[in-house]
């Protein structure tokens, strides 16, 4: 099993900055009175495609185009994944056949269509999905992309980790949303590769559990799936990024999805960045760790904002996480 490096990330890095330009990291001066902090968010929702995922989806299909011929590419997603590989297809000049869960996200699904994917909705979950999209690979003769076990993918992810450690150097704590593990495999990966002294800490819903109770087990786990956070979501933990989030994570932590609501509504208030339930996620681990972070160096990555309106209403409706201070 191969893992990703800090060199592979540095490579991927010019594939993905060729087509998107480094994300906002703003200091959040409210956040940081609040959690008692030097805390910043990296704002990935200002992608093309609102969420991270772009990052990967360009580094692996780049990749794939300068080793031969590129015929297209297939994969499975919950939403944002799907969306970075049809925009990628899209800039390659090839198509790209997306399959998602028979109950999507309407956004994010729309958002595919709109970059030119064609919508396969199939199956309970992600991994249905999944074993959906690799037999049409096989079929079809395209390739096959897996978000979490795709080398080039967890590489190109691992650029934002990059991206944080230059704009801040003294980083200590840098809390991941987790849905497959692919993205804070890659952060971490790189984060520690320059900053070797920075904690990395994954946030996963409590209705979503896999990668969660695996890290803490030491073991695959499977879970079933319920939360409404479809971006942190994964039933069946993958191979690869399983293996690299347990050796370079040091810790991982769960959030409830009233908790990432509230949450939604917090960053919303307070960072002035509209999010999805899965983006507030690195919030909600903060926040609940706040009593360890008084005096260090905090980033956020906010992964996404590709919500439905029902959700933000929804958000919007729940007392926020961390009320404004009193003036």
């Amino acid at each position: 099993m191969q893992f990703p490096t800090l060199a592979g990330i540095e490579d991927a890095l010019a594939n993905v900055h060729a087509h998107m330009a480094a994300t906002p990291m703003v200091r959040s001066e409210l956040l940081s009175k609040a959690l008692g902090c030097d805390l910043w968010v990296k704002n990935e929702t200002t992608t093309p495609i609102a969420s991270f995922k772009l990052r990967g989806a360009l580094n692996c299909l780049v990749r794939a185009s300068k080793h031969g011929a590129f015929k297209g590419a297939t994969t499975s997603s919950t939403g944002n994944h799907g969306q970075g590989i049809a925009y990628a297809a899209r800039l390659l000049g090839a198509p790209a056949d997306i399959f998602l869960p028979a109950k999507a996200n309407p956004v994010k699904a729309a958002m595919i269509a709109a970059f030119g994917g064609t919508l396969h909705k199939i199956g309970r979950d992600i991994d249905e999905a999944k074993d959906a999209s690799r037999a049409f690979a096989r079929d079809n003769n395209v390739l096959f992309v897996d978000d979490g076990d795709d080398l080039d993918l967890m590489e190109g992810a691992g650029t934002c980790g990059l991206e944080i450690a230059d704009a801040v150097p003294k980083v200590d704590v840098v809390f991941v949303p987790v849905g497959g593990a692919n993205f804070i495999s890659g952060v971490a990966t790189a984060v520690k590769g320059r900053r070797a002294q920075a904690r990395i800490i994954g946030v996963q819903a409590k209705g979503s559990a896999s990668l969660h109770d695996s890290f803490h087990a030491k073991r695959i786990v499977e879970r079933p799936i319920d939360s409404i956070a479809d971006g942190l979501t994964q039933r069946v933990p993958p191979k690869l990024a399983f293996a690299v989030m347990a050796k370079l994570a040091d810790d991982m932590m769960l959030t409830g999805d009233e908790d990432l609501l509230a949450g939604v509504h917090a960053i919303a208030e307070q960072v002035h960045v509209l999010v999805e339930p899965a983006g507030a996620a690195a919030l909600c681990g903060a926040w609940a760790r706040r009593a360890e972070l008084k005096g260090k160096t905090v980033v956020l990555i906010l992964s996404g904002a590709n919500l439905t309106m029902e959700l933000l209403r929804r958000a919007l409706s729940t007392p926020p996480l961390i009320a404004l201070p009193e003036v």
